[in-house]
């Protein structure tokens, strides 16, 4: 049912259009107008617009990222009936929404205000987030832009509301070569790893180029309690199994903590070549 997508460039907005009645770029600008909506992050840009783009106003009220001041609304406005462009929305993004903070509510208050001023316009409007879907018991706005909630890895302070989400993606490795490591011989690039006893080890064929971090090198353990030995190759690593396939992760969350990073990072770096199954 769901029949609006928000993608980054031209070239994600053509691999989908067959999915969507409605997609938005936010960071590109269209060579001749098209159906797709385009989003206009500062007024320079309405410069490179071709007559009759459909455009969406990304007003910043607050983030200081891109998007057009709110006292730069009205030029912005005129510009575009100057070049002919159909200005379609209105729409802002939330820096702190999944943060024990009082910045949502400031933002959400700008955003309110510029609501009210523009609503004789025939617009759309549009503000949360993954994190800001969940902060409110409603929605005023056209739409939402759901993100890491889609794949059930949405992280919020513990006082939230926090939905019952599941995560929806698991990562998996297929095993090359499996040999058995003396006691006090060393594992991988600068044996970083070395056998306290004798051991059945496995490489399997994901490595940092796949998406799996070097920093967990030494430092991490699948669901099911294989760890990592020796620091992660470009295209393998070794993990303390014997098993054809092996799980990865099951939950981004998890493997994103031990990287010290968020689950974002994990779910984009992993790379599209890696066969996706759906279950």
């Amino acid at each position: 049912g769901i029949k609006r997508a928000v993608v980054r460039c031209n070239v994600e907005a053509k691999m989908i259009e067959s999915y969507f009645e409605y997609i938005l770029v936010l960071a590109d600008i269209p060579s001749v107008a098209d159906n797709f909506y385009y989003s206009v992050n500062s007024i320079e840009l309405l410069k490179k617009f071709p007559k009759h783009s459909k455009v969406e106003l990304k007003v910043d009220t607050g983030m200081h990222r891109h998007g057009v001041r709110m006292d730069e609304i009205d030029e912005v406005i005129s510009t575009c009936k100057e070049k002919e462009l159909r200005l379609e929305a209105m729409f802002t993004h939330y820096r702190s929404a999944d943060e024990l903070s009082s910045e949502l509510f400031w933002q959400k208050k700008r955003f309110e205000e510029i609501k009210e001023n523009y609503k004789h316009l025939p617009i759309r409007f549009h503000s949360a987030n993954s994190a800001g879907i969940f902060r409110s018991l409603t929605c005023k706005d056209d739409m939402v832009r759901v993100g890491i909630a889609v794949y059930g890895c949405l992280e919020m302070p513990s006082s939230f509301n926090m939905p019952k989400l599941l995560p929806v993606l698991s990562l998996y490795g297929s095993k090359i070569a499996t040999k058995t490591v003396q006691k006090h011989q060393s594992i991988g690039y600068g044996a970083s790893f070395t056998c306290k006893e004798d051991m059945n080890v496995s490489t399997y064929d994901i490595g940092y180029a796949d998406g799996l971090f070097r920093i967990l090198s030494n430092n991490y353990i699948t669901p099911n309690g294989s760890a990592l030995l020796g620091r992660v190759s470009m295209d393998n690593s070794t993990f303390n199994s014997s098993e054809d396939t092996l799980l990865i992760f099951k939950d981004a969350r998890v493997i994103a903590h031990d990287a010290r990073t968020i689950s974002y990072e994990i779910l984009t770096s992993l790379k599209p070549y890696i066969r996706r199954e759906i279950v």
